[in-house]
């Protein structure tokens, strides 16, 4: 018999708390965050509300040299292509000078959606749990506490079988070589692991942002998936460049996860974009 991990990521009214902070930012870490902290107001000015870690450095799991920097931009108004295009360029110059990061992924958003009711259980859920305020006012403070219901299932990742077709794409965009497709696969087992973990979350009634610990999770409920989940987490870590695992996901793993992620919570909402 499968022996679940405690559920944990809740408070005593079972409401999701929020998973990292500065605190548990690592010393090899700082220098970096302390860099954006400075840069990121001389890039947008005034048109910055706020700005906030996510990901492994916030929660002190981060491991020098192989850890990217997560950030999201939270700006007063919608962005633009400048904009974004700043952001690009931010993001190459740290990751240049600083090299006990491995790359910088930034999300850029206007204030109005992240506070919106479309995506208050997406987006805004996002910054309220997941993400560590750095610059600025925290949006937090303008969304709801969460639980780990089927709601919020269905609109964090009830969206992947309108992801597949484009996953299609990029693996047939894709260099033929190990080099280019480490990255896909790195990417689309994260999201195939996080979606799994979620699809059973509200029946374990917990959170958790690593990828063995959801896999294991999602293994008590599913046994007949539970090694295919193993062996996703520990690519979402240690990609490799095998074309037969990009195959296996996109045309069994994920659409057999879409469909039953439709029948347990339904499809999310669609999005202008």
């Amino acid at each position: 018999m499968t022996v679940l991990p405690a559920p944990k990521g809740l408070d005593s009214r079972g409401r999701l708390v929020r998973e990292g902070s500065l605190a548990r930012v690592r010393p090899a870490f700082a220098p970096v965050v302390a860099a954006v902290r400075d840069r990121l107001p001389a890039v947008f000015g005034a048109r910055l509300h706020s700005a906030y870690l996510y990901g492994s450095i916030p929660r002190g799991t981060a491991r020098v040299g192989r850890s990217d920097l997560d950030l999201l931009i939270a700006l007063r108004e919608e962005p633009a292509d400048a904009d974004r295009a700043a952001v690009r360029a931010l993001g190459e110059g740290l990751d240049q000078e600083f090299p006990q990061i491995d790359g910088v992924g930034t999300l850029l958003h206007g204030r109005a959606r992240l506070l919106s009711d479309l995506e208050r259980y997406d987006l805004g859920w996002f910054v309220a749990c997941l993400c560590t305020p750095l610059v600025g006012e925290d949006l937090a403070e303008h969304l709801p506490r969460y639980r780990p219901d089927s709601l919020l299932a269905r609109e964090t990742n009830g969206d992947l079988a309108r992801w597949l077709p484009r996953w299609r794409e990029r693996i047939a965009q894709a260099e033929d070589t190990e080099e280019a497709r480490r990255p896909l696969v790195r990417f689309m087992s994260r999201h195939l692991v996080r979606t799994a973990f979620t699809l059973v979350m509200p029946r374990w009634q917990g959170w958790t942002s690593d990828l063995r610990e959801m896999a294991e999770v999602f293994g008590a409920y599913y046994p007949g998936r539970a090694a295919q989940l193993r062996t996703a987490a520990a690519y979402g870590y240690e990609p490799v460049g095998d074309p037969e695992v990009l195959r296996s996901y996109v045309h069994e793993l994920g659409p057999w996860l879409a469909d039953e992620y439709a029948r347990v919570h339904g499809v999310k909402a669609p999005r202008p974009d």
